[in-house]
């Protein structure tokens, strides 16, 4: 396996595949250097994209950009162009996350190329879901991906639902009641009012799902001041199937590490016919996030709650263009 040197082309093909991503609110928090010459892609983090209430440790900042990572990882796998990744290759500086080295190779990683024809069609849903069950054996498929990435995805039983729920929805009594929080959320919405941000990233109002029927429903919902007209309102699953995704340790390492599984567990999940969404509100709070864990579990820190079931696919949020998140050096 050598090293060779990449084209402009590759790179901006491969990095418009990385950056299918999900990320807290599309805030899309990374970017890419390309070396030329010596085939390799570095991944920084943009603290400038960051959300100081909400995650004021950058570790939602970081999953992005693991789960950007591995979009990266899957693209040059697709292309024939295997990589080798080092993950803070340099601790003087903490936002640089990844090197990024591609190979010529005869093979490629079967799994990864299998994944690619996801990464179009993975979004995140905010719509109900059926109460049909899903398969024990899809289960454990997810499990497995979480697992080739160092993690642990961990599907709670009925008292560790409805507990986990119930943080949820304390969760949302908390946000409600917190001015930044309010601000900081509807500084990434999009709503089509005047004076809001960029129309490549942020929640539009097209992805907000619609309103919860009777009770409170189990994904966030970004218009609770009520600005989006004609939005329906809907009944949502009575028992929402969750899985919770963490590791044993908790550092920047870790989380990106947990920002690859994340995406490697929706990307198969897309693949096996299920929708899926997030549910990150508890672990926002850090009074919160240490209850979300099972205190029986090895699974020492919760990095994300992902709602899974059988229902409509999300439609796709924005993305920033290749030439605003990657540069030749």
């Amino acid at each position: 396996m050598s090293t060779t040197a990449l084209t402009r082309s590759l790179v901006t093909s491969l990095v418009e595949d990385a950056v299918t991503a999900p990320s807290m609110h599309n805030a899309q928090p990374w970017k890419f250097v390309c070396k030329t010459g010596t085939g390799v892609i570095e991944l920084h983090g943009d603290p400038l994209r960051g959300m100081p209430v909400e995650d004021p440790d950058h570790r939602a900042l970081h999953l992005g950009c693991g789960a950007a990572l591995f979009g990266l990882r899957i693209a040059a796998a697709h292309k024939g162009r295997p990589a080798v990744v080092r993950l803070l290759p340099r601790p003087e500086d903490r936002w640089h996350f990844a090197d990024v080295e591609l190979h010529d190779a005869d093979d490629a990683d079967g799994d990864l190329v299998a994944l690619h024809a996801a990464l179009s069609r993975r979004h995140t849903s905010r719509f109900p879901f059926t109460e049909e069950r899903i398969p024990s054996e899809v289960i454990d498929g997810l499990r497995a991906a979480a697992l080739l990435e160092g993690c642990r995805l961990v599907v709670p039983g009925d008292w560790h639902t409805d507990a986990v729920l119930g943080i949820v929805h304390d969760s949302e009594r908390f946000e409600a009641a917190d001015e930044a929080v309010r601000a900081e959320i509807a500084a990434w919405t999009r709503t089509g009012a005047a004076g809001e941000g960029s129309q490549t990233e942020g929640i539009p109002s097209y992805a907000f799902g619609p309103r919860q029927y009777d009770v409170t429903s189990p994904v966030r919902d970004f218009d609770s001041p009520r600005e989006v007209p004609d939005r329906v309102s809907a009944r949502f699953e009575k028992r929402p199937q969750i899985a919770l995704l963490g590791t044993v340790e908790d550092h920047p390492q870790q989380w990106l590490m947990a920002g690859q599984a994340l995406h490697r567990v929706l990307l198969q999940a897309t693949l096996d016919g299920l929708s899926t969404s997030l549910m990150s509100q508890p672990l926002e709070w850090s009074e919160l996030r240490s209850v979300v864990r099972d205190p029986e579990s090895t699974t020492g820190f919760v990095h994300m709650i992902i709602r899974l079931g059988y229902g409509p696919q999300g439609k796709a949020t924005p993305r920033r263009p290749a030439s605003e998140v990657l540069t030749f050096d």
